[in-house]
């Protein structure tokens, strides 16, 4: 499955693999993941996975070395054209440790760019922050728009870092194509639809 094209600009297409969750403890509920219709509306129908505990084997690029292996779980969507998504859930120890891995991953989603460029000199882009949807204890939407002037593809990916409680949820969304071909507004809706879903 693709993942993120933010990193399959460069070196091979980024692939984006979605699967499952570890449960944090016996007595916790089991968060619930969005549906392949709560996806924003694509020109062909999504697909989705089941959920699958841990993380994939092919880690999302902005997140991968943030995300811990334990509590997690994931789910990856596509569609019949080059566009791809990922919900990935965690459910923290404590609300502390949630909060903070939170406010890690969207540091690490607001660097990625940068490190992209340090890695593959020719991507050239653009990192924008599109506020924080009020939903729970909130979501927060970040954009990348990214283009390599060497093999002339351009990408857009999307994210959604959000928490309820001590569980964090990361909505991925990604394509061919820029900004302005995004279906931010309906991200943002999907976003909202996740964090709200997950109990």
């Amino acid at each position: 499955m693709n993942t993120f094209r933010t990193a399959a600009l460069t070196a091979a297409a980024v692939a984006l693999t979605i699967v499952p969750v570890t449960t944090a403890t016996a007595a916790a509920p089991t968060p619930r993941f969005l549906s392949a219709s709560q996806l924003p509306a694509a020109p062909t129908p999504w697909t989705a996975d089941p959920v699958r505990m841990g993380l994939p084997a092919e880690g999302s690029v902005c997140t991968a070395k943030v995300t811990p292996k334990a509590g997690s779980s994931y789910r990856d969507f596509r569609t019949d054209l080059d566009t791809g998504a990922r919900q990935t859930t965690t459910v923290a120890p404590t609300t502390a440790a949630a909060k903070a891995l939170a406010a890690r991953l969207s540091a690490s989603v607001a660097g990625c760019l940068d490190r992209l460029k340090e890695q593959y000199p020719t991507i050239e882009g653009e990192t924008l922050y599109h506020g924080r949807v009020a939903v729970e204890e909130g979501a927060h939407i970040y954009s990348i728009d990214t283009s390599d002037t060497e093999i002339g593809s351009t990408d857009i990916a999307l994210y959604a870092i959000g928490r309820d409680g001590r569980t964090v949820t990361v909505v991925e969304w990604g394509q061919l194509g820029d900004l302005d071909g995004a279906p931010l507004t309906g991200f943002k809706n999907t976003a909202r639809t996740a964090v709200a879903k997950l109990y």
